[in-house]
């Protein structure tokens, strides 16, 4: 259990569409794909600051 095979996507996906529509999937695709880059960038600076004070703190 856990792992989400072909027929789960294809049912996941046709439910996304009945919902949503096919006009709005790429907005809301873009609005994912944004929400991904801000989350992966708020990480990164996040390790930053955390390498960062570590590398300060061996000063």
């Amino acid at each position: 259990m856990g792992r989400i095979g072909f027929g789960e996507i294809i049912f996941i996906a046709l439910v996304i569409i009945a919902i949503f529509g096919v006009k709005r999937l790429p907005e809301i695709g873009r609005a994912l794909g944004k929400a991904i880059r801000e989350f992966k960038k708020a990480g990164r600076e996040i390790q930053d600051d955390i390498s960062q004070t570590t590398e300060d703190d061996k000063k």
